[in-house]
């Protein structure tokens, strides 16, 4: 596992969700390989899916750009060591919010 500390980048979520999502990444180091960004990814995913609900996405690398919607209170950006990691819900027709993670 990887000792650092995360550190919130850009957020929407709420604490408790962010607290969630910084312990879910340290699960998973814990469990994959730091080089198995996709691993990491899909089990953060897939622990979101089932704690809040079908539709999330996770992003995990070093280096990525990206551009995307997510709904409102669902979006948090953080690093944890040499990772970045991004997790969102997707859309839903009524609030469509678009964020730029750099």
């Amino acid at each position: 596992m990887l000792e650092g500390r995360a550190i919130i980048q850009d957020t929407d979520m709420p604490v408790k969700m962010q607290m969630q999502a910084m312990s879910c990444a340290y699960e998973a180091l814990d469990l994959f390989d730091v080089l198995d960004c996709t691993g990491i990814a899909a089990h953060i995913k897939k622990e979101f899916d089932v704690r809040y609900g079908p539709g999330w996405q996770c992003v995990v690398g070093s280096k990525f750009g990206c551009f995307f919607t997510h709904r409102k209170g669902t979006f948090v950006y953080f690093c944890l060591e040499r990772l970045n990691f991004l997790i969102f819900k997707g859309p839903s027709a009524m609030s469509t919010p678009t964020t730029n993670a750099k």
